[in-house]
């Protein structure tokens, strides 16, 4: 059976296309070093004069020993070993400046990625998340940016250290000896060839670890932001062996990366090594027919030393650099996504007032993940300024899809949405939803206190104004009651409120909002028939002078709409008041008359 990490000779090229692919992604993420020139270029200047230093410790070690031990040699030893203290010195600081230097350049390079690729997935649309789960995006934030840090911020930073001792190590070698260094460098096939063999592999492998671990952070961040409905399953045991199984085949991915790296790394320092054992054999020869002298062959074993742990060091980064690659490509592979719906490139301005007038022509739209079902048919609406329509209509009926269309988070199919008589695709997605409220089902309560999870929509709000929307939510009293008022933390999605408190949290961060067009999915669901009746009687304010639709499944949650538009199957199949759709029969009366006999059902 093929190793799935080695090439084919069939597949040559197309690995040859991914390797070029994935250094171009890592070229791409250099970029970004762009605005610290100045860092780099000191980064740069300490390298050069460290190398420069290392390689004058060389130099000085052979005058010491064909020189100071001669019978006036005390005098050129004291200052032979001042010089060299001095070298060592220049040494110290230029490491420093190297290694601060890079370290901070990785640190802040990581920083600016790790804002972009985040900057870019929240301008995402939500059919992204539909097919790519969270914990994969997380995955890449950490994890492949650490590993591209751990490149910027140390491995070219060696890189470049052991290529200026490389060069400047093999030059002299040459001045010392040509004949020595010609047969050092009869052995360099010998250690580049497992470089490019077990790089290939390496390369592969470690962009298969890098899939297992987001596998990994995808399916705890999936139990773990639905650890109550585990428990309330008795599914820990499950859970903990479906983890353990991915986490097993993360450390075995992980296992062969290590493996084959180790591999690489050994063969190149026993090829390396074992070759200037061979050629120091024959410079001991040349010492003792007096070829050479003993301080040269001794410059020529610390520069071969050089050369060889630079070489070997080399070897070990490219198996990094090839990893980082891997993370790279990923990371480009996120930044290149483009959003469903693009900003215009010459948006058209919404009027300064707006009115809120709506008006859906013929639109039509059908899901990518359900290509073959419609989930808005040739829909037809029109709204006037203030006026509060009421949809409903059974499960699947495209109620959802239109508070989706008319957020920008899909565009239509065919057709056209004209807010306040401007067509949706010709306006900015920001600039819209600034004028857009919206009381999902499902409210998101953050991680923060209740100041900061109501003013959310509108953080620049005071708190009177803030203690104003809690008020007409019916909010006011529960927050009071918190331990610390409108400064409780309230836990990661709200978990420390109840469904009704979340809810009226998020109705009134949309009353500070303020917005001319409302949009409320059954945002009274979560609401017993008290709290339910104090919010509807804030509604009733919220409402007047202000475009407002309401999703709804309980019918009596729309009775005071100006106007009830009953959907099925992504049409519009009646209009009218409660009574008019009433006394039309059809499936209004049909949907009432379920929902009010299970009331009465309930209630006896």
């Amino acid at each position: 059976m093929a190793d799935p990490g080695m090439p084919d000779p069939a597949s040559a090229p197309s690995d040859a296309a991914d390797r070029r692919k994935s250094l171009r992604g890592l070229g791409r993420i250099l970029v970004y070093l762009r605005p610290y020139r100045l860092h780099v270029a000191g980064a740069l200047a300490a390298l050069v004069v460290a190398a420069a230093a290392v390689l004058a410790i060389g130099q000085a070690v052979r005058r010491v020993i064909d020189h100071g031990f001669l019978a006036a040699g005390e005098t050129f030893i004291d200052i032979y070993f001042l010089a060299l203290f001095g070298v060592v010195v220049v040494l110290a600081i230029a490491t420093f400046a190297r290694f601060y230097l890079v370290t901070w350049l990785g640190e802040r390079i990581v920083a600016d990625i790790r804002k972009a690729v985040y900057g870019h997935v929240l301008q995402l649309t939500p059919s992204f998340f539909e097919v790519t789960r969270t914990g994969e995006v997380l995955s890449r934030l950490t994890a492949d940016t650490t590993l591209i840090q751990t490149v910027v911020g140390s491995s070219i930073s060696v890189a470049l250290r052991n290529l200026l001792l490389f060069l400047g190590g093999t030059v002299m070698l040459a001045i010392t000896s040509p004949k020595l260094t010609l047969l050092v460098f009869l052995v360099v096939p010998l250690v580049v060839a497992p470089i490019v063999l077990l790089g290939r592999k390496l390369r592969g492998l470690a962009r298969l670890a890098q899939d297992r671990v987001a596998d990994l952070s995808a399916r705890a961040g999936e139990t773990l932001n639905a650890v109550e409905t585990v428990q309330a399953n008795t599914a820990e045991l499950r859970e903990r062996a479906a983890f353990g199984t991915d986490a097993e085949g993360a450390f075995r991915a992980a296992i062969r990366r290590v493996k084959a790296r180790a591999w690489m790394t050994a063969a190149v320092m026993l090829l390396v090594f074992g070759a200037v054992d061979g050629v120091l054999w024959i410079g001991s020869k040349d010492v003792l027919t007096g070829a050479m002298s003993p301080g040269e062959l001794t410059a020529f074993i610390f520069y071969a030393v050089v050369v060889a742990g630079a070489v070997g060091a080399l070897s070990e980064v490219w198996g990094e650099v090839q990893q980082a690659a891997g993370a790279a490509g990923r990371l480009i592979e996120l930044l290149d996504t483009a959003p469903a719906i693009a900003v215009p490139v010459h948006p058209v301005p919404l009027p300064a007032v707006v009115q809120g007038a709506l008006r859906f022509e013929q639109v039509s739209f059908r899901y990518p993940t359900r290509p073959d079902t419609s989930a808005l048919d040739q829909f037809d609406l029109e709204v006037s300024p203030g006026e509060t329509v009421a949809l409903v209509g059974p499960s699947g009926a495209g109620k959802t899809t239109v508070f989706q269309l008319l957020l920008r988070f899909r565009a239509p199919d065919r057709g056209r949405i004209l807010f306040d008589g401007v067509d949706l695709a010709e306006v900015d997605p920001v600039a819209l939803r600034r004028r857009i409220g919206v009381v999902p089902q499902e409210p998101a309560i953050f991680a923060a206190d209740v100041m900061a999870n109501i003013r959310y929509g509108r953080p620049e709000a005071s708190e009177a104004e803030v203690r104003a929307a809690a008020e007409a939510a019916a909010a006011l009293d529960f927050i009071e009651r918190l331990p610390e008022g409108f400064g409780t933390f309230l836990g990661e999605k709200g978990v420390r409120l109840s469904g009704g408190q979340r809810q009226r949290i998020a109705i009134a961060r949309a009353i500070l909002r303020d917005p001319p067009l409302l949009l409320l999915d059954e945002a009274t669901s979560a609401l017993d028939a008290e709290n339910e009746r104090l919010v509807q009687q804030a509604f009733e304010r919220l409402l007047k002078n202000r475009t407002t639709l309401v999703v709804a499944h309980r019918l009596a949650t729309v009775l005071r709409a100006d106007r009830i538009v009953v959907m099925d199957q992504g049409r519009i199949v009646a209009t009218g008041s409660h009574a008019e759709l009433i006394a039309q029969g059809g499936l209004y009366a049909r949907l009432a008359k379920l929902q009010f006999d299970e009331g009465r059902a309930a209630a006896e």
